[in-house]
């Protein structure tokens, strides 16, 4: 019988790799996969309750704010705020940054980002969602933690993972030591090492982009998606589309698979729609940890200059050889410096 690793336990056997740590980042990692586990638990019965649907209101982001996102986010908030290692949170759905001041956190040293519930808009139709956080080391010493903490480039991110709620529900994560998956064992309630040491594949055939808006997209990305359709038994073309329409499963799939996730600047979305550092910044982490590449179109995205807690980005993020590809397209077809102005005729159009 094969010896089973839950997350607590590959937690502190790899606690070695930060020597500063202490042990904090251990045990702030462990209280998001327990906040996890609870957010889990009410995705799997939220058919049950009156947990689905809109709350009427929306998020700093514009966007209609359901049900399972509070409660997700509260929870979240909440698991950071007892276990003391956090001393802030930027979250989606929350316009302002949470300082945490208690007694118990008054020497804590970590700042996290965190999307409580990506693809939230898949909820009601029972399609997967999921949980992408941050974490970041706080650079302030002598004064007080100050939004300056949080907006860092990706590079500085000590640690970044995802939870895919799903038919199975499993934590993937990084500590910028490679990359582990830990799939949910409802029998036990813990989870168990299941994807030891990520690899993802360094080519695929599956892009994921949203099509509907084609005609809104760069010339260069509608390039790019023209050649994934092109038959070419070289190159195992054409790719097979998929789009689910939440990033954690999306970019899930090209992990495991190899695939290329896209999500550009659009008439619609000048800047992108991903936000740089609660999704973009993570996902980029992760990715790049299995051997993949993540670029906003021209550069790598976690060298990219953060300015606003919610500032968004273009997002190409997959498989090496392909995302590669797609940046080709770009700085063919649409060079930066004529992008903006490309996506200002769209909007006048």
């Amino acid at each position: 019988m094969s010896k089973v690793t839950t997350l607590g336990q590959f937690i502190i056997e790899r606690q070695a790799d930060f020597p500063y740590a202490k042990g904090e980042l251990s045990r702030l990692l462990r209280d998001i996969g327990i906040a996890s586990k609870i957010v889990n638990r009410e995705v799997n019965k939220a058919g049950l309750v009156d947990i689905l649907g809109e709350t009427g209101g929306t998020n700093v982001q514009g966007e209609k704010v359901k049900k399972l996102d509070i409660y997700a986010n509260e929870q979240f908030i909440s698991a950071l705020k007892s276990g003391g290692e956090c001393c802030m949170i930027a979250s989606e759905e929350n316009e302002e940054l949470i300082y945490i001041d208690s007694e118990i956190s008054s020497e804590a040293k970590y700042i996290v980002a965190i999307d409580p519930l990506d693809g939230s808009s898949n909820i009601d139709v029972n399609v997967s969602v999921g949980t992408i956080f941050s974490v970041y080391r706080r650079r302030s010493t002598d004064v007080p933690v100050s939004p300056d903490d949080v907006l860092q480039p990706g590079i500085r991110q000590v640690a970044a993972g995802y939870v895919i709620y799903g038919s199975s529900t499993m934590l993937v994560y990084t500590t910028g030591c490679g990359v582990n998956g830990f799939t949910l064992d409802p029998s036990i309630g813990e989870f168990c090492l299941s994807h030891p040491d990520l690899k993802m594949p360094e080519s695929g055939t599956i892009y994921s982009v949203n099509e509907g808006y084609y005609v809104h997209f760069p010339e260069g990305v509608k390039k790019y998606i023209k050649y994934c359709q092109v038959e070419d038994a070289a190159s195992n073309r054409p790719y097979t589309s998929r789009y689910v329409g939440s990033a954690v499963a999306d970019i899930h799939r090209s992990l495991i698979k190899g695939g290329i996730f896209i999500y550009p600047s659009s008439a619609h979305v000048p800047s992108g729609k991903l936000r740089l550092l609660y999704e973009a910044n993570p996902l980029s982490f992760i990715v790049e940890q299995a051997g993949g590449r993540a670029s906003d179109g021209y550069g790598r995205i976690m060298e990219l200059k953060a300015t606003a807690i919610h500032q968004r980005t273009p997002v190409f993020i997959g498989s090496s050889a392909m995302v590669k590809k797609a940046e080709e397209f770009m700085l063919r077809y649409s060079p930066r410096n004529q992008l903006d102005e490309s996506l200002s005729g769209l909007t006048a159009g």
